[in-house]
């Protein structure tokens, strides 16, 4: 009788695959790099308006908090953008969505480095003392910047050639996105509090409790279809 015994080797390999069939894959419909380049374009937007605003001086009497909070509305408009491609492509059945879902993650990335620089930077010019105060004193920071750190290794990871090399170990990283997009939104809550400003983030935690919410009856359903499948 023939061995169906898997090597771990074997595992492995299959985990990697699995990994990298998460990314979209190379190719695809003849319309797609035009697709993706308007996308690509249209994601400058924020930034293109920022410039516009600096060099006609139109960013206030306040311009850094002008930028700060206008990079951090976007980093949360790209992450939730990117958190609805796979609810948005499993209704649809438009399967091409997938190949927006890693370049709408770098720029919300990409926003998210501004926001934070700006911080540091042009806010507190790299006082650490000043910056640790703060922490002490409004934990929407800490909040805010321990969900930029967890970005970090997402866009480190997010090529195909990581994703096949990390495995099942990819997924699982991946899926820090989730916590990110809470901490996201309790840094915007936290920080409009003090100022009795609560529309946005009301707004912006309802989109992501649905895009969390439907992620999490995706899962009972599937587990529930397996037990049924199982039970006799």
């Amino acid at each position: 009788m023939e061995s169906t015994t898997v090597s771990p080797r074997a595992g492995v390999g299959a985990a990697a695959t699995r990994a990298a069939r998460a990314l979209p894959a190379a190719n695809g419909p003849r319309w797609l790099p035009w697709a993706k380049g308007v996308v690509f374009v249209a994601a400058w937007y924020p930034l293109a308006r920022l410039v516009f605003y600096g060099v006609t001086d139109r960013l206030g009497a306040n311009p850094i908090e002008f930028i700060t909070r206008s990079t951090g509305l976007w980093t949360l408009v790209f992450l939730c953008i990117t958190l609805a491609v796979t609810p948005l492509r499993r209704l649809t059945g438009f399967n091409a969505l997938i190949r927006f879902r890693r370049m709408l993650g770098l720029y919300a990335f990409f926003y998210a480095a501004l926001h934070f620089t700006t911080y540091i930077w042009f806010d507190k010019w790299f006082d650490v003392a000043a910056m640790l105060k703060d922490i002490g004193k409004r934990p929407f920071i800490t909040v805010g910047f321990t969900a930029f750190v967890l970005l970090i290794p997402l866009a480190i990871t997010s090529t195909r050639a990581m994703a096949r090399k990390l495995g099942r170990r990819w997924q699982t990283l991946h899926r820090l996105v989730y916590a990110i997009g809470v901490l996201a939104i309790l840094h915007f809550w936290w920080m409009k509090a003090g100022k009795h400003d609560l529309a946005l983030p009301k707004l912006y935690g309802a989109i992501m409790i649905v895009l969390l919410g439907w992620r999490i009856g995706a899962w009972l359903l599937a587990r529930w279809k397996a037990r049924s499948a199982t039970s006799p």
